[in-house]
């Protein structure tokens, strides 16, 4: 499966705590991202209900 790359620019500081965060829970740096998008996708969902989206292939 391909997945889509997505670039981030962020400051040092946002990606030492990342460092830290990521180390901390035992993931990669990618990993930590995307266990908070899809927290934060969840709690959106939470309060404004699901997104529907085509092609899903997860």
């Amino acid at each position: 499966m391909t997945r889509p790359k997505f670039t981030l620019r962020i400051s040092n500081t946002m990606h030492k705590k990342l460092e830290y965060t990521a180390a901390f829970n035992g993931r990669s740096k990618n990993k930590e991202v995307e266990t908070a998008i899809k927290r934060y996708i969840r709690d959106f969902e939470n309060l404004h209900g699901t997104i529907q989206v085509d092609d899903l292939e997860d």
